[in-house]
């Protein structure tokens, strides 16, 4: 089992595993409608946010198909958990996984959940060794897309009505990227 070196340090943030002491930080924006209309849960409420913090609290590395790897991200500067990234693994056959990430409205349109979600590519990547990361998102939710696209994931698939969420039929994005196409841009980014 491979377990990263917490916490992983960018130019303004943290990762790490969730603590105890990220309820009030989560909930802040776990409990916001706004946040979770394009998300598999909605708003929730205190009591809900707790049992999610365990949950998150387990997911510290990739140990098996299916397992999934959850981070706090927090800003230094005030040493407050603005969002979180994940990656699932999705198949060990394969070498997939699947990247997330949920971040506070407040915090959102700066740059943060890109930087948070370089971190968990690279992780992929490099310390897991997939293969492929993809991410999905709802054809509405434009800035999930829109991010997914300057970390240069490409679009593979637009599936038209592929669900029922929420009530409705919904359209979903897929964007994806291999592990020559992480590299290259790294090389890129390192001349």
């Amino acid at each position: 089992m491979i377990i990263p070196d917490y916490p992983i340090f960018t130019p303004r943030l943290y990762l790490r595993p969730f603590e105890d002491r990220d309820l009030d930080d989560l909930y802040a924006f776990h409990s916001q409608p706004d946040v979770a209309r394009f998300l598999y849960w909605n708003a929730q409420t205190l009591e809900e946010t707790k049992q999610a913090l365990e949950r998150k609290k387990l997911e510290k590395s990739l140990t098996q198909e299916g397992s999934r790897l959850t981070l706090a991200v927090a800003l230094k500067a005030v040493e407050k958990v603005i969002g979180e990234v994940s990656l699932v693994w999705r198949s060990r056959e394969h070498q997939q996984g699947e990247v997330g990430f949920v971040f506070h409205p407040n915090y959102q349109g700066h740059g943060y959940a890109a930087e948070a979600t370089e971190v968990i590519l690279g992780l992929g990547f490099e310390k897991f060794n997939l293969h492929r990361i993809f991410g999905r998102c709802d054809v509405r939710n434009a800035p999930s897309y829109k991010l997914m696209a300057r970390l240069g994931m490409r679009c593979e698939a637009h599936f038209v009505h592929n669900e029922f969420f929420k009530g409705e039929w919904g359209d979903e994005f897929v964007y994806a990227m291999l592990h020559d196409e992480w590299m290259a841009k790294k090389k890129l980014l390192s001349t």
